[in-house]
């Protein structure tokens, strides 16, 4: 492999002549070989939209040559389309708060936007990472800015996604309407309702997930774009830091804004917190309902999809594989949650130094939630009610007396399930209609009166 020298304050170091990257990227790669998790590509491509902002801004203001101006642009449409993503090797996990990514991402940009310019790579003196691609800024403004943005991105996908499985329980709540059931408390036989009645506190549940993840986006607008190392701007025109935020909102589209307190914006990352929050809200209502489903897959009131064989022993054993990682994905966003709690707490005085840990665990906690609620739903439209099994257990519970009681009292109701007890039966319904009448048990038992908003 040709190797060419880099030099920096530490002294020079060989970098692979071909890479995109430099000498501060190569430093990285060396110091934090942790583990097979790299900095989300996601983030990278907001970082390319931040440094085109930049540019453009710069370029407009007169501090960037139009010639750099340009080609640094267009090194950042080529990050940003995904087409240099090999260029990006770093881990998720490393010091800095994100220095090296950001580093990363100013070599990158500036040895594509030499080559546009007709130089090799490393001919810095066309385009340097610093004096030019991260002109009038610093990771500590950048870095926070680029993980909000590709926090918004993502979240808007996992909007979509929960909107979806909301409206697959929607569907299935419409389609067992009709279907009556015995319901549940503490693992125990409770009142009377519906399926479809079931299914409706399952979308229910995911209705309220979905409007705190598409509102949480407002969480997120206010940036510290032009706050350099510590929020006070130091080292930046004043005229850069009002025009970069109006760039990067054309450039995204996005509502955002510049913060009214800069030095508050980049010491504190509490918006994290809540934003992951959200998501583990979401969370708990998927592990919630997935443990339900399968409850009741269990007991054949409904029949799961049937997806893969489950056993390499059991013949004909099949799982409910799908809720299974519903409640992994659940768990895991759970512990991500953890850490983004535990990142923000540590920041010490003007900047969190532990934003790296913090960007892997939330964007992953997107990126599987995406991923979960786009499966569950498919899978959801799968399900299929076995109606025969549920009138089973409803005609066999004891419980069902309680929708009798503002006709019978609970005396009477009481006097009935000692006859029923003593006489040894099995079918409850049946006792019930030998006893008060087919008329007033189809009655009170009808799907419509059940679920009636009170017995009036």
């Amino acid at each position: 492999m040709d190797f060419r020298t880099e030099l920096d304050m530490l002294g020079e170091k060989q970098v692979p002549a071909n890479a995109y990257w430099g000498i501060h990227t190569q430093r990285a790669i060396e110091n934090f070989s942790l583990s097979s998790r790299r900095v989300p590509l996601a983030l990278i491509r907001a970082v390319a939209q931040v440094k085109k902002a930049a540019a453009l801004a710069n370029e407009e203001l007169g501090f960037l040559p139009k010639d750099k101006a340009c080609a640094i642009v267009a090194a950042c449409d080529d990050v940003m389309d995904g087409s240099l993503s090999d260029a990006f090797p770093l881990d998720a996990l490393q010091g800095g708060a994100g220095t090296s990514t950001n580093m990363n991402v100013n070599e990158v940009v500036a040895n594509r936007a030499i080559e546009i310019l007709g130089g090799k790579k490393g001919e810095y003196s066309l385009v340097h990472p610093l004096e030019h691609v991260n002109l009038h800024q610093s990771t500590n403004d950048v870095y926070p800015t680029a993980l909000k943005i590709a926090l918004i991105r993502e979240l808007q996908r996992t909007s979509e996604a929960v909107a979806a499985l909301q409206g697959a329980f929607q569907r299935k709540e419409k389609e067992f309407a009709s279907i009556v059931k015995i319901g549940r408390s503490e693992l125990q036989d409770a009142v009377p309702m519906t399926l479809g009645a079931e299914f409706s506190g399952f979308s229910e549940a995911i209705s309220r997930d979905r409007w705190r993840i598409f509102k949480c986006e407002e969480r997120l607008r206010v940036l510290n774009i032009g706050a350099t190392a510590i929020g006070t701007g130091l080292g930046s025109p004043r005229d850069y830091i009002f025009l970069v935020i109006e760039k990067l909102r054309d450039l995204t589209g996005l509502g955002i804004s510049r913060g009214e307190n800069p030095v508050g914006e980049t010491a504190n990352a509490d918006v994290f917190v809540e934003v992951s929050g959200i998501l583990k809200a979401h969370a708990a209502s998927l592990v919630k309902i997935s443990g339900d489903l399968r409850l009741l897959n269990y007991l054949g009131e409904i029949r799961l999809p049937q997806l893969q064989a489950g056993s390499s022993i059991m013949p004909g054993k099949v799982n409910p594989v799908m809720l299974e990682a519903a409640i992994q994905v659940g768990l895991q966003v759970m512990a991500n949650d953890g850490l983004v709690t535990e990142t923000v707490s540590r920041g010490t005085l003007q900047i969190n130094e532990f934003l790296p840990l913090l960007a892997s665990a939330i964007l992953e906690s997107v990126e599987i939630m995406t991923a979960i609620n786009l499966s569950l739903t498919e899978y959801i439209d799968g399900i299929k009610a076995d109606e025969a099994r549920c009138r089973y257990y409803f005609d066999r519970s004891r419980t069902i007396v309680t929708a009798f009681l503002p006709v019978i009292g609970y005396d009477r109701a009481n006097g009935l399930l000692k006859e029923f007890d003593a006489a040894g039966c099995e079918d409850f319904r049946a006792f019930l209609t030998e006893k008060l009448g087919e008329e007033v048990v189809e009655k009170i038992l009808a799907p419509h009166n059940l679920m009636a908003l009170g017995y009036r």
